[in-house]
C-alpha cells in the first residue's frame, strides 16, 4: 500500500436520472438542475447513468447536449452507454456532435456485451441480425476508430452539388481521448489500457479468484494496476473510480435515517461473490465527510486513484441529491484534498 494516498485531482458524481412514469419531463428537468448545481459548486464532472425500458434515462446523449447548453464548464460523462444497443458509427456522430457543442467537455463511457434480458427485447431491437450481432470488444474497437478519425467508407468527393467525406462527421479531434471504458474484470481493465481508452472502475467488480481472496478493494486495486501497466501513458493513465459515497453533514435526522437504512438493505450482498458472474459489491459509505474519507483513505483502490465520480444513491428525493451533492462539495471534496474547481 502507497504510504498516502494520490491527491484527489478531480471530483464529479454520478446520477440515474429517475422519473416518474406519468411525469418524465420533470425527472429529466430535475438531472438537469442537478448538474447546474454540480457546475455552481465547482465540481469537476457530472456523469448519467444509462436505462432502457426502464425509469431512468434511456438517451444519455440528448440529455447532455441539453446539459451543455445550460453549463459551461463541468464535464459531461456517460457512465456507461452499453454498445449491445447502439450502431458505433451512428453513436460516433451523435457523440462527435454533442462533444463540439458543449466545447470539447464530452467525456463519453460505454462497455460490451450483450443487452440485458437480450432473449426478451432481441425482436424488437435487431429483427433481422439478432442471432449474428457481435457484442464483443471489437464493438468498441469500431467505435474507437470512428471516433478517432479512421475511414468508414472507401468513397469521398463531390457528387452533383452534395459533398461527402470517408470519415464520421462532425470530428471532434479531442475527443478520442476522452473515451473512457467501464470494466468490472481484469480482462476489461487490460484491453482498456492497451486500446488508450480511460478507465472507469465502479462499486461492482468481478471475483475471479477464490472466495477467501475476494476483497472488493483489492481485486479493484488489481484491475487498476493491469489497466495502467498495459495503457501508453503507464502511471499517468486517467482511472476514475464510482463509489456510493453519502455525506449526512447537514443532512437532517429523517434524511439520515433514511440515508442509512438504503445502505443496510444493499449491505448483505457485499459480504460475498453474488451469482454465477461472482461479482462483488462495494459496501454504500454514510457519514460525516470526516468518517467517509477516513474510510477511503484506508481503501486500498482509492489510494492510487486520483479522479472520482461519486455515485449517488438510487431512489431518494431532489432535495437530497442537493443535499448530498452540497456536502460531497463542501465538506467531503476538502476533506480528501480537493478544492473546487472556480474556472
Amino acid at each position: 500500500m502507497p504510504p498516502t494516498p494520490r491527491p484527489l485531482r478531480k471530483l464529479g458524481f454520478l446520477t440515474i436520472g429517475l422519473f416518474d412514469e406519468a411525469d418524465p419531463r420533470r425527472g429529466h428537468e430535475s438531472t438537469l438542475e442537478i448538474i447546474e448545481l454540480g457546475e455552481r459548486l465547482g465540481l469537476d464532472s457530472a456523469w448519467v447513468r444509462h436505462r432502457h425500458l426502464q425509469y431512468g434515462i434511456s438517451s444519455p446523449v440528448a440529455v447532455l447536449a441539453a446539459a451543455s447548453q445550460r453549463t459551461r464548464r463541468i464535464e459531461l460523462g456517460t457512465a456507461v452507454i452499453p454498445l449491445g444497443w447502439e450502431n458505433p458509427l451512428r453513436l460516433a456522430e451523435d457523440l462527435a456532435t454533442v462533444d463540439l457543442l458543449s466545447g470539447g467537455r464530452l467525456n463519453p463511457g460505454v462497455s460490451v456485451g450483450p443487452p440485458m434480458h437480450y432473449d426478451q427485447v432481441k425482436e424488437a431491437l435487431y429483427p433481422d441480425t439478432a442471432d449474428t450481432e457481435d457484442f464483443s470488444y471489437e464493438r468498441v474497437r469500431r467505435l474507437l476508430d470512428f471516433v478517432r478519425g479512421k475511414a468508414a467508407t472507401d468513397f469521398s468527393g463531390v457528387e452533383g452539388f452534395e459533398v461527402f467525406s470517408d470519415r464520421v462527421q462532425p470530428h471532434s479531434p479531442g475527443l478520442g481521448r476522452r473515451l473512457w471504458y467501464g470494466g468490472g474484470s481484469l480482462g476489461s481493465a487490460r484491453w482498456a489500457g492497451e486500446h488508450g481508452m480511460n478507465f472507469l472502475t465502479s462499486s461492482v467488480v468481478k471475483a475471479e479468484g477464490p472466495d477467501e481472496q475476494a476483497d472488493f478493494a483489492e481485486i479493484q486495486l488489481s484491475h487498476v494496476r493491469a489497466f495502467r501497466a498495459h495503457h501508453p501513458d503507464g502511471d499517468d493513465a486517467r482511472v476514475s473510480q464510482g463509489l456510493v459515497v453519502i455525506p449526512t453533514d447537514s443532512a437532517t435526522p429523517e434524511q439520515r435515517a433514511r440515508y442509512e437504512e438504503y445502505a443496510a438493505r444493499r449491505t448483505p450482498r457485499t459480504t460475498s461473490p453474488q451469482g454465477p458472474a461472482r461479482l462483488m459489491f462495494a459496501p454504500d459509505i454514510v457519514g460525516t465527510s470526516a468518517e467517509i474519507a477516513e474510510r477511503l483513505h484506508a481503501h486500498a483502490a482509492f489510494r492510487e486513484i486520483d479522479e472520482v465520480a461519486f455515485a449517488l444513491p438510487f431512489a431518494f428525493e431532489h432535495e437530497d441529491y442537493v443535499q448530498i451533492l452540497t456536502d460531497m462539495a463542501t465538506k467531503l471534496g476538502p476533506a480528501l484534498g480537493w478544492q473546487p474547481n472556480a474556472g
